[in-house]
Formats: structure tokens, sequence, C-alpha cells
């Protein structure tokens, strides 16, 4: 049996934490959407294959058990225990390190497709919950959908769609980690943002106010060590983006526009300063 996922790229729109747990995790208060950037994720089980195996084209990824998706097989297989492996081939589209949840995302493909190839019959909230014990953006990459995201990731609040728009992304060269970016937050000196005021201008499709709302309370953070950030974010709003932020804990930086016709302009303008850059529309899953 087999089956093929899309599994695509996410961004956050709104990014905030309000605490730290007593355990040092973070309280997530976010809004996540997904864009039409993808890897697809071919799933194959059988008896016959007994062992977990994953293949991709990317020599950035590795192939073992620190492979989220290897880890996503695992969990169902054991907490289902199912007697049968699963070959797991990754055609990777998604920038690796770059914030945009390539690898969570890979994981929740692999999650709705065992569910779906193993008859599990679990919902999106349970897969969502497994998710968590991965990484925390793979409950969010279960819905692939724009939602508020609380909790430490695994309360996801679908909200609807986005007014129309269209996304240019950059990633620097640069590659960041997650955990020394959030070893750095100081929550007495952390500007909180408006969440509720992003999650209320999509609901009434109001893009102005959206994009007032904008912001990552990490920016700043990550900014400081990798200045790269805030030269292109400023190169997208010269060049016409209405709003350019970091996404998750960077580097990829996103900019916004109304009109397809200004965005491919902005693509063809930062082309020259960066090497990775995409267009591309916001996603749903549902």
């Amino acid at each position: 049996m087999e089956i093929s996922e899309k599994a695509p790229a996410k961004l956050n729109f709104s990014l905030d934490t309000p605490f730290r747990h007593q355990n040092g995790e973070q309280e997530w208060k976010m809004v996540m959407i997904a864009v039409d950037l993808a890897d697809y994720v071919h799933i194959k089980t059988s008896k016959k294959l007994k062992e977990i195996t994953v293949k991709t084209d990317s020599g950035f990824l590795p192939i073992d058990q620190r492979n989220l998706a290897y880890q996503a097989a695992k969990k169902l297989k054991e907490r289902y225990q199912i007697d049968a492996g699963v070959e797991i081939v990754i055609d990777k589209k998604i920038p690796v390190a770059a914030g945009m949840g390539g690898g969570s995302s890979d994981a929740a493909a692999v999650l709705r497709g065992l569910n779906t190839l193993w008859n599990l019959g679990l919902s999106k909230a349970q897969l969502a919950k497994i998710g968590l014990e991965i990484d925390s953006d793979v409950p969010f990459c279960v819905y692939s959908e724009p939602a508020l995201v609380t909790g430490k990731g695994e309360v996801v609040t679908p909200i609807g769609a986005l007014p129309p728009l269209k996304l240019i992304i950059a990633k620097p060269r640069d590659s960041v980690s997650t955990p020394s970016i959030l070893r750095r937050i100081d929550y007495n000196a952390i500007e909180h943002q408006d969440v509720e005021g992003v999650v209320e201008a999509i609901k009434q499709k109001d893009y102005s106010q959206m994009i007032e709302k904008m912001g990552n309370a990490l920016e700043p953070i990550t900014a400081d060590r990798h200045p790269e950030i805030l030269k292109i974010k400023q190169k997208m709003l010269t060049f016409g983006c209405d709003v350019a932020q970091m996404s998750g804990s960077g580097p990829t930086v996103f900019g916004i526009c109304q009109k397809a016709s200004r965005a491919q302009h902005v693509y063809n303008s930062l082309r020259g300063f960066c090497k990775e850059v995409y267009i591309v529309s916001p996603y749903s899953m549902s």
C-alpha cells in the first residue's frame, strides 16, 4: 500500500511567546499559514518491509532517527503495534533550516498518510497531539491552513481563508539554531504582539488591518545576530511589499503584496541580492 502527501511550508504572520513554562518550554501564541511551496512525501507500507527507512533527494537531511518523518512513523507504529515496515521518500522543495517548518511538515504528512494506510481513524486533533511529541510545529502542519496556534503548539484553531494576496519568500544563507534563539528571550524586554488583532483582521478579510497588526517577537533577537535579515526586509519594502517580516525563529523573511504583478516585480528585484527567492500563494489543506 502506498500514498503521496503534500507537505506545505509554513509562515508566521504573528508570533508571540507570552511566558516560559517552569520546565523551560515556551508558551506560544501565533497566527500561522501554509503556502504552496511544498515537499512531497511518498509513503509505502508492507509487512515485508519491517524496518522504517527514509530516502531524500536533499544532501542536508538526516535519514535516520533524527529525521522527523522517521520519528512520526516510529511513533504510530509503536503506539498502534503495527506489524509492518515503512518506506518514506521525501522530494524536498522547502529550504532546510529556514524556519519554514519543512521537517515538521514532512512528519505531519507521514502522520496523515499512515493514518489513512493503516485505517487508524484518528482525527486531526489526535494526530496533532501525537505530532507535538515530535516538534512544536507538527500540530499546525497536520492542519496546514490559516490558524491561531496556542499552548506549546498543540492547540490549533483554524480561522478561515486569508484576504487575496501573494507572498515573496527570501532565505538568506545563514542558518539559525532555534534553541539558541529561544534561550536568548528576555521576557522583561520582549515586545508582545497583537495576535488577536491579526486573527480578527483575517476573519474580516481586512487586508490593511492584517498587515498593520502583523509582527514577530523573535525578529529583533535573531536579527541582532544575523543583520542580513533586516537588509532583506528593507529591500522587500523598498521594492514594493506592503509588509515584510521574519518567519519563525528565522532566518527566512517574507513580504506580502495584494497584486500578483507587484509581487513579481519584488521577486525579480530581490533575486540579485538573495539566491533563494520564491513567489508563492497561501495554501489550505481543508
